[in-house]
């Protein structure tokens, strides 16, 4: 497996460079453009982006395909990122190890810079080749990136600080912030390779899986993890008194969930007749990952 994700990423480093250059000298526009990139191109796991590349390969189509899709859906998650880290979410300071962009750019220019990733990610996702996949593709990350998906989840999670909120609430928050661009990701990979009704049902339930192992597996590593190691600060649920799986259900029981979830997305790949043999090792990764 770690070949292949080497070899993913080694794709998706380059294209999102050549979606996003440097500003040339004298850019009125370069100063948004350098805190775009300071998010964006910092490293990070690449999860959604990986994603999409490898349904795309799972389909039968080539990787490399799916690159407009990989790169929209991560400038997506960035500018997520961005905002979330801001005094008016969640008010953190550290972001993949680093000082997050509104520290380093000012609120104002942090804020731009969200926009102008959302922005730039329909204009990628739209430089795919063929007009009806790219139509699709952007339709679908529209749905599963906006109010009735990640920006929903996020409505949730605002509303939710400070209040007990009943468990399955915290999972409806958890189908927008979380599972919603995961879906996105490996849903735009199906498409680029064109696949149908079905594989885009079965890449749907493995999203569903996945990204709640994800977010519950997230949640025991803001009590167990290591700033250090996550790259961004730990405890933060605690310290502003919001509910997670951690304090409604215990370490032990977030923890069955996470197995019990990267059960569900593995079975969701018996629907594909292609070698998904990545794809297995990449939920259980994820389920035991400790950064």
């Amino acid at each position: 497996m770690t070949e292949k994700l080497r070899m993913y990423l080694d794709q998706i480093g380059p294209a999102l460079e050549r979606a996003l250059p440097a500003p040339a000298p004298g850019d009125p526009a370069g100063q948004v453009a350098e805190a775009m990139r300071y998010s964006l191109l910092c490293g990070g796991k690449r999860v959604r982006a990986v994603l999409a590349l490898a349904f795309c390969e799972l389909c039968g189509g080539s990787p490399a395909r799916a690159l407009p899709f990989a790169c929209a859906v991560e400038m997506v998650h960035t500018y997520s990122l961005i905002h979330d880290d801001m005094p008016c979410m969640d008010d953190d300071d550290l972001r993949r190890g680093r000082p997050a962009n509104h520290k380093v750019y000012g609120e104002a220019m942090a804020l731009l810079a969200g926009d102008g990733l959302l922005t730039l990610a329909f204009e990628t996702a739209l430089s795919f080749p063929d007009p009806a996949g790219a139509a699709q593709g952007a339709r679908a990350l529209a749905q599963l990136a906006g109010y009735r998906g990640m920006v929903g989840g996020q409505c949730i999670d605002l509303d939710s600080e400070g209040g007990e909120p009943a468990l399955e609430l915290l999972q409806a928050m958890d189908q927008g912030k979380t599972v919603a661009l995961i879906a996105a990701a490996c849903r735009m990979g199906c498409i680029a390779a064109g696949a149908g009704d079905r594989e885009l049902e079965a890449a749907g339930r493995y999203a569903q899986g996945v990204g709640m192992a994800f977010q519950l597996r997230d949640d025991v590593l803001d009590v167990q993890g290591s700033a250090e190691k996550l790259g961004k600060n730990t405890g933060m649920d605690a310290a502003r008194d919001k509910r997670n799986y951690v304090s409604l259900l215990g370490v032990e029981e977030a923890q069955r969930l996470v197995h019990a979830y990267t059960e569900e997305a593995l079975k969701a790949l018996a629907d594909f007749p292609g070698d998904s043999g990545f794809l297995r090792g990449f939920a259980l990764s994820l389920a035991g990952r400790e950064s």
